[in-house]
């Protein structure tokens, strides 16, 4: 494993802290705080550096994953609740099934939101997206199938299939 001194750490944030500011962005719709839940994450891979695999950016966002979980019941306790996609999204026609698809992923289960996210948007192979989401591998890939089917039947017929690469 090596020395995890602090040019280890050095080189890790340098190879995936934009990774992980944009892994929370697309689930928090706030910058600052995609930030902020990214520096967390980091601090949190200081603290467990022993613990952290060769493959660190799927470790990387399993703990995004937490922290972004705690933030969003942190927000439902308080008055105010979370942005969702209207308060960030400005589209024009040729973004409005990008949208539709959106919302049909925010209307999903969080099971079903996270394991579309890491395989579509962070482009995790099925073995990294178990490692984030702390299952096993064939857990994932029926996650990922009962995510997909869930996501088409909300969409309709109009995708024709094409929700497969989601």
């Amino acid at each position: 494993m090596g020395e995890r001194g602090e040019a280890w750490f050095t080189g890790l944030f340098a190879a995936h802290f934009d990774a992980v500011v944009r892994y929370a962005f697309r689930r928090v719709f706030d910058a600052g705080v995609a930030t902020d839940l990214a520096q967390e994450t980091f601090i949190v891979a200081w603290r467990r550096r022993r613990e952290v695999p060769e493959r660190e950016l799927a470790w990387l966002y399993g703990v995004a994953r937490n922290l972004v979980t705690n933030h969003r019941h942190r927000l439902r306790a308080g008055p105010e609740g979370g942005p969702r996609i209207e308060a960030v999204v400005r589209f024009d026609e040729t973004a409005a099934e990008m949208v539709d698809v959106l919302r049909a992923i925010e209307a999903l289960p969080e099971r079903d939101q996270e394991i579309l996210r890491l395989i579509a948007w962070e482009e995790l192979e099925l073995k990294e997206a178990a490692v984030a989401l702390g299952c096993s591998k064939s857990a994932a890939a029926v996650r990922l199938h009962r995510a997909r089917k869930r996501l088409q039947a909300l969409l309709g017929t109009r995708m024709n299939g094409e929700v497969s690469h989601v």
